[in-house]
């Protein structure tokens, strides 16, 4: 029946891309066999609730092949039905070219290569996590493994070489990657730059790795259950495959990524004996599934069980589980904020250490670390533990030095749900990020970075350590909230805004340097995204905004104008996408009219002049900084408040 089921795959899929006139056939044909078996015979999942908690997570890495898995969810009776199968591609279907979240059975957003496989990496450390704190004797609510297909592309990609090496060095035994080795890419054969040998690469990582015929239903099921059998290494299923499968471009590129032709698929359906009819699936394929869907149902129900006889004995830990997968945090927490007097002086990095420890005191479900930079984002948990190999109940992960690896395990932790997630590193670096950020809010996850070394001000580590357009770049990433406080308080209120957020990620750039504790700050303000810090002695000719640590510097700079007579109003804009989102009456009383505008922050100019206009003054660094005492470089680049009043004075 496997066999039948797989090349009736391969017509359908084949339909699929040819009615799109459009998409990649090559994949689902030379698949077919391994995701029937993983759908059929080994998934633990329940079409009729996709969001079962204690589901298998199954993530299609080589994403592009996506027509395989709306055929498979169709055929097993996720609310997938043929008519978008035929809407493949098409505006507002439920088949998109990649696979999206929102999709129920779809579990993560996959399109560039590898992130599949490193969100798979975050979800199984998650489950494995998640077992830690809330299994107990008798009962393992959470015993579940995720499956991952992956392709030549994706192990090509160096986010794939980051995770999997993470995940060899945890040993996260119930994570099974299955790589479907046929040995073509978009331009031919892989031979033209890919001649490594896989296999050794993910022995030395520390995986299991297992050999097959990517063709032999025996062969498949036999090495998924050798991956079971080894608990403390993920596994690697080496599954040679021929793309194209059935079809005359079998094994050849050209079937990657286009529509076969109606000759050729006519040809492949007499080949494997199917029905000449588009869109064609036997009763008895249907019949088949119909009844693995009660087997399913009764495991479900089996864990319902098991999961309501555990919330009668651990009533507490119910309730804290009820609290975590619905993103709901304990009450009171802007009470036990950390609070910073007005005129010290403090490095919002160190003031956001404080905050971060006092919030996970109370927000258990909070865990993160940073690319093997936590001494110096000070984003280390006191008291907390770290997670290892050996030991999953800590709360501190580390990374290693794997950026953009970090920033897909933590959409993958996200996805699987239990957690709320943060990754550190110093803002130049969020560049090695940005697609695994993009994606996190393109799926509308609520993970939290935190970028220190804001600025020049990283001062003698020089311009490769110094951001300029990191800033900015990360405001033009749709849905993605960018908060630059300007003191240690609005550091404390940024870190709770950023956890009550659930819709999307939010970025916390903070500073390496000291800057002071101000006056005029205030929560309720803050929310708005910006709002004026210091008022003017009657209306006010000069408006100054800026954020981070150049909202200290606007203090300054306006003093040194009042005493030229001059009326000034500061603004403190800590997050400019939250302050362009006010209502126009707000904008209008806060921005003035009639006002010189002038905007202030050490990073490039060219965003702010959506508040200052084109007659304002962006007093900015459109160009890369120097290797000097920060102090040295304020004079270089004109960040004092005699320079920033000169050059204010001078536009008036």
């Amino acid at each position: 029946m496997i066999q039948k089921i797989a090349n009736t795959i391969r017509g359908v899929v084949a339909d699929i891309v040819e009615k799109a006139k459009s998409g990649h056939p090559g994949m689902p044909l030379g698949m077919a066999e391994v995701a029937t078996v993983l759908y059929s015979e080994v998934l633990k999942h329940n079409p009729q609730k996709p969001d079962w908690p204690d589901r298998d997570r199954f993530i299609l890495s080589a994403g592009h092949g996506s027509a395989l898995l709306y055929t498979m969810l169709h055929l097993t009776g996720y609310p997938m039905p043929l008519e978008e199968l035929k809407r493949f591609r098409q505006l507002h279907s439920k088949t998109p070219g990649h696979p999206e979240v929102g999709i129920p059975g779809v579990e993560t957003t996959t399109g560039p290569l590898g992130q599949g496989l490193s969100n798979g990496v975050g979800m199984a450390l998650a489950e494995k996590m998640l077992a830690t704190r809330f299994n107990k004797p008798g009962f393992e609510i959470v015993n579940h493994y995720t499956y991952v297909i992956a392709g030549d592309g994706c192990m090509m990609e160096g986010i794939t070489s980051e995770a999997s090496s993470l995940a060899g060095d945890l040993g996260l035994g119930k994570l099974i990657v299955i790589y479907d080795d046929n040995e073509i890419s978009i331009e031919g054969s892989t031979d033209l730059a890919f001649r490594e040998d896989v296999a050794k690469r993910y022995e030395a990582y520390g995986w299991q790795v297992i050999k097959i015929n990517g063709h032999d239903p025996e062969e498949i099921i036999s090495a998924i259950e050798a991956g079971k059998n080894d608990p403390s290494r993920p596994t690697l299923i080496v599954a040679k495959t021929a793309i194209g499968k059935g079809s005359p471009l079998e094994g050849n590129a050209e079937s990657h990524g286009a529509p076969l032709g109606k000759e050729n698929i006519k040809i492949l359906k007499e080949n494997l004996g199917l029905s000449p009819e588009d869109f064609h699936i036997p009763s008895e394929v249907y019949a088949h599934f119909k009844e693995k869907n009660q087997l399913w149902q009764q495991s479900f129900q089996k864990w319902e069980r098991l999961f309501e006889a555990w919330s009668k004995e651990y009533p507490e830990l119910r309730q804290e589980w009820d609290r975590i997968h619905a993103r709901q945090l304990p009450a009171d927490l802007e009470a036990i904020l950390p609070h910073f007097d007005a005129g010290s002086s403090v490095a919002t990095r160190d003031a956001g250490g404080k905050v971060l420890n006092a919030l996970a005191a109370k927000v258990p479900e909070l865990i993160g670390g940073a690319a093997d930079l936590a001494p110096s984002t000070k984003t280390y948990m006191k008291d907390l533990g770290d997670v290892s190999h050996q030991d999953f109940t800590g709360r501190n992960l580390h990374f290693g030095v794997r950026e953009h690896a970090m920033g897909a395990i933590l959409n993958g932790l996200s996805l699987h749900g239990g957690f709320r997630v943060f990754g550190s590193t110093f803002l130049v670096f969020a560049d090695y990020m940005r697609p695994t950020m993009r994606l996190a809010s393109l799926m509308n996850q609520p993970v939290v970075y935190v970028f220190t070394h804001d600025s020049f001000y990283v001062g003698e580590d020089g311009p490769t350590h110094e951001p300029v357009e990191q800033i900015e770049s990360l405001r033009i990433i749709p849905g993605m909230r960018t908060i630059r406080p300007s003191d240690a308080n609005e550091t404390a209120w940024a870190w709770l805004e950023a956890l009550k957020r659930t819709d999307g990620p939010t970025a916390l750039i903070l500073t390496r340097h000291k800057i002071p504790v101000l006056k005029g700050t205030s929560y309720d303000s803050f929310r708005r995204g910006g709002y004026i810090i210091k008022e003017a002695s009657a209306a006010p000719e000069i408006i100054i905004m800026a954020s981070g640590s150049e909202v200290s510097l606007a203090l300054a700079a306006a003093e040194l104008l009042e005493n030229k007579g001059k009326k000034v109003r500061v603004l403190s804009v800590p997050c400019r996408e939250l302050f362009l989102q006010q209502d126009p009456t707000y904008l209008s009383e806060v921005l003035g009219e009639g006002s010189l505008r002038v905007a202030i922050e050490a990073g490039v100019s060219s965003g702010w002049y959506q508040l200052v206009g084109p007659l304002g003054l962006v007093i900015g660094m459109d160009r890369f900084g120097l290797s000097g005492p920060y102090e040295a470089l304020e004079e270089e680049f004109g960040f004092t408040p005699e320079a920033v009043a000169e050059r204010i004075l001078s536009m008036l």
